[in-house]
């Protein structure tokens, strides 16, 4: 008969929980289908799932349709609980993907789709809710194969009439080089030829309907059961966990899908015995002696499994999380539970919501959780209360970021003290952003034993590495083991760990560090009034977006915004558009901190005098250990050492190649001169031989006293200004490139040279804003200037500045306009219909690049004029 394992996955709101209740009804299961409004879903049995009309956890359901037994695993569609469905996809044999056919595509639907690639798991889809109006099959099918794969393919076709049906066979037989030559050859496709594509990810299937009009949902079933090949097994034992839970009695439940042979009643798994097996469907369950390979089911007996971790001969295996919690809470507790009490609790809960990452400070007798947003902690309470009679809150949510490097360094570890002894070189290399952490080794046999290798691999993993910014998590890093000494009768196991953890921390004090913050994918409709406040709220918020599209009456933009940013927009949000804008977040990725230097110092944190995370080596000498400092290490360590060794430098030497190294140290925000009103104001404060000593000076600062600035003495000019018709508090902002290649003359320099093209560009600008006397500020993009370094330059009245790497010019005049208005008339010299739009947004004037042409030459022509009549 077969067995298959399939999930239903979705958006909030998409009508997920609708449509399983209703192959459950097709199925036979139900008499009625529930309804999520009325409270009374078959698979939402959670109060506070009934309540708030929302999936909090997984849910499972059996069913026999069409020949073939399935298990349906219904899965959380709130972006705050991804992380519970990522889990149960470790078990899927096949997906459905539930869309809306009103909402479209949005950024969760785009990070489903990605989880599935990234677990290669076979999709169908199932667009819902087509009885609403305004919804086109063909619109949506082609956003579908736009924004998810163009492989997407309406199985309607395949049941349609003969030309329907041979639609269908061409558009299939595209799918795959095999296929398509068996088509060309015989004018049909094979139906286990279909199967297959499905199988391997080369064709996803589309339905349309309506779930709640029970439209559209035998079709689909049936289809399904006809195209879904039942996984084969082998005979050993093997399972895989994607859930611990508790029920009502207080017993620990481990949710597992057997992945091979069988598993029988009072049978051992390690070292513990099975006790009990269920088989759930909805809330109740089926008590059986044995279950076979391909089922998913409850065992009870079980104390150290753990979701994600394999058993039988998938024991040693485990299944991470792609998502990551991006929010991290103080527990408040009463003052009659103390955190050493309650910690036991939390961990407990902590088991079934792995993602919750509980921390414990002995110092602050404190607990820090991390969660994926606010309405998980919601949940929190609400189990918490009910199981331990325990009522707690939450302290304000703080962005949980992460670190990584910008180079290559070598860290080494030493670790002697008497009768001991370790020495670990290891090779630090920054990976690609979203890779996380990896280890290898590449040391001889003849060098280190192979079991000291893997010992000191396996410390690598066990342990979460602070950075040394902010003593975050450290990620995106591939670390090798180059070379390690152990002594013949000395060494011990947990000398290794102290060497090896010793020289994480001393590559990571050598290293230049980058800050990483977490982000979020958008999707923010307004209506169409509305996209210019929109727009400039993102802007401040320093996301990024790309033009915005009109969809059924509304303004959409989409992109990328720093959830440290975002906080309570959503009721800002919903106060300017009356309740009509709609804002989609999505959990990203982690990119460079656009505040670094900002959340360094906030946070304060010092990283030699984190002692449990030390980076100094133990040596020993006459019988006696003592402590030689990270930065000393290596003129002491007994392997050769692989980095770059350097003379020994003098204190000021020391200095500026501490300077010299902090614009990667703090990501991409280091000494941001960000023109606001006070600096534009005072016409700022260093000119272009002051830059570099301002520069120094900061840095001395950090060097010294960590974060302490002096104000730079304001610079007075000579320069005779031309009286103008333009106020004194009038501003011209310019984008630099944009003109140079959208004037003819400076295009044609710039084809030769672009420096000459610049300069050429700032010399007319410099005699234009000494005759109009304006506020100007010259913008260039930094990714065209050597080195990439943010920089302020005066020359005469007028402003240069090249901006940091990575940030363009469009984005640092949109921030400066919005400064500005207010202040005076802004004006903002560009081309590009982007900028323009978020100009018009916060109330700047734009004028085109060939505006700005006209009124340079008249300018030219007037200096001229008056030079003749001197």
């Amino acid at each position: 008969m077969g067995h298959i394992v399939f999930g239903i996955l979705a958006q909030v709101d998409a009508g997920k929980t609708t449509l399983s209740e209703s192959l459950l009804l097709s199925a036979g299961v139900l008499k009625k289908a529930g309804r999520v409004d009325k409270k009374d879903a078959f698979l939402d049995n959670y109060e506070l799932e009934r309540e708030r009309g929302i999936t909090i956890f997984s849910k499972q359901a059996e069913f026999q349709a069409f020949g073939k037994d399935f298990t349906l695993l219904d899965t959380p569609g709130h972006v705050d609980f991804s992380v519970e469905m990522e889990r149960v996809l470790s078990v899927l044999d096949v997906a459905v993907l539930v869309i809306s056919a009103s909402a479209g595509v949005q950024s969760q639907v785009s990070a489903i789709w990605k989880l599935l690639k990234h677990y290669d798991i076979p999709a169908f889809i199932f667009v819902n809710k087509m009885d609403q109006p305004d919804t086109s099959k063909e619109e949506i099918l082609i956003e579908l194969k736009e924004k998810l794969d163009s492989n997407i393919i309406d199985y309607a076709d395949a049941n349609s009439d003969k030309a329907g049906y041979e639609k269908f066979l061409e558009e299939v037989s595209l799918t795959d080089e095999t296929v398509l030559e068996a088509y060309m050859e015989t004018g049909s496709v094979d139906f286990t030829d279909i199967q297959n594509l499905v199988r391997n990810r080369k064709f996803f299937p589309a339905f349309f309907g309506s779930a709640l009009k029970y439209e559209g949902v035998d079709e689909f079933l049936k289809s399904f059961a006809a195209l879904v090949i039942p996984p084969v097994y082998g005979n050993e034992f093997a399972a895989r966990v994607f859930k611990i839970a508790r029920d009502d009695a207080g017993n620990r439940l481990t949710y597992m899908k057997l992945m091979g042979g069988s598993l029988s009643v009072r049978e051992m798994i390690g070292d513990e015995k099975v006790t009990g097996i269920r088989i759930y469907s909805g809330e109740k369950y089926e008590s059986r002696d044995r279950v076979e390979a391909g089922e998913v089911c409850v065992v009870t007996g079980l104390k150290g499994t753990k979701a994600g971790k394999g058993l039988g001969w998938l024991s040693g295996t485990e299944v991470g999380s792609v998502l990551k919690q991006v929010m991290s809470y103080k527990v408040e507790l009463p003052e009659d539970e103390p955190a050493h009490v309650f910690l036991p609790k939390i961990r407990e809960i902590s088991e079934e919501i792995p993602e919750l990452s509980v921390k414990y400070s002995e110092e602050k007798k404190e607990i820090t959780i991390s969660l994926m947003g606010e309405v998980q902690t919601e949940v929190l309470k609400h189990l918490i209360k009910e199981r331990y009679n325990v009522d707690i809150g939450f302290g304000e949510g703080h962005t949980l970021y992460k670190e990584t490097i910008a180079e290559t360094v070598y860290g080494v570890g030493h670790f002697e003290p008497l009768r001991h002894y370790a020495e670990v070189e290891l090779r630090l290399e920054p990976a690609e952003r979203g890779s996380g952490l990896s280890f290898a080794s590449e040391v001889s046999e003849d060098e280190l034993s192979l079991n000291y290798q893997r010992l000191i691999l396996s410390h690598l993993e066990e342990k979460e590495y602070k950075g040394v910014l902010t003593g975050s998590p450290i990620t995106d890093m591939k670390i090798t083991l180059v070379a390690g000494r152990a002594h013949l009768k000395h060494t011990e196991g947990g000398d290794f760990r102290q060497a090896t953890y010793r020289a994480v921390r001393q590559g990571l004090m050598q290293a230049s560090s980058v800050l990483l913050e977490p982000v979020y994918d958008f999707k923010l409709e307004v209506p169409e009034e509305a996209i210019g406040r929109a727009m400039t709220d993102i802007v401040k918020m320093n996301g990024s977006f790309t033009s915005p599209e009109n969809i059924s009456g509304k303004a959409v933009l989409t992109g990328k915004v720093p959830v440290s940013e975002v906080k309570n927009y959503v009721l800002e949000l919903r106060a300017y558009t009356k309740g009509e804008g709609i804002l989609t977040l999505t959990p990203s990725d982690y990119e460079v901190c656009h505040n670094a230097e900002e959340v360094i110092e906030a946070i304060g944190y010092y990283p030699e005098a984190d002692i449990e995370n030390t980076a100094d080596s133990v040596f020993c000498s006459h019988g006696a250990g003592f402590v030689v400092p990270w930065n000393e290490v290596i003129n002491y360590m007994h392997l050769p050492y692989f980095g770059d060794t350097k003379e020994e430098e003098s204190e000021e030497e020391a200095f500026l190649r501490y300077a010299n190294r902090l614009p990667s140290q703090v990501g991409s925000d280091r000494g941001e001169v960000f023109l606001g009103t006070d600096e534009i104001d005072s016409i700022l404060k260093s000119a272009v031989s002051s830059n570099k000593k301002k520069e120094e000076e900061s840095a001395r600062n950090r060097w010294k006293g960590r974060g302490r600035t002096d104000e730079c003495p304001e610079v007075s000019t000579n320069t005779k200004r031309v009286k103008s018709s333009i106020g004194k508090d009038d501003y011209l902002l310019v984008d630099g490139y944009n003109i140079i290649f959208a004037w003819q003359e400076l295009k044609e320099l710039a084809d030769i040279n672009i420096d000459s093209a610049r300069d050429k560009l700032i010399e007319k600008l410099a005699n234009y804003q000494g005759y109009r006397g304006c506020k100007l500020i010259l913008v260039f993009d930094a990714y065209k200037v050597r080195g990439g370094k943010e920089n302020v330059i005066k020359q005469g009245d007028m402003w240069i500045v090249y901006t940091k790497e990575a940030e363009t010019a469009d984005r640092y005049i949109a921030k400066a306009s919005l400064e500005l208005t207010g202040k005076g008339l802004v004006r903002v010299a560009t081309s590009d219909a982007l900028i323009q739009m978020i100009i018009f947004g916060s109330g700047a004037v734009r004028t085109s690049a060939r505006e700005l042409e006209a009124e340079v030459k008249y300018v030219e022509g007037q200096i001229s004029e008056k030079l003749e009549k001197m």
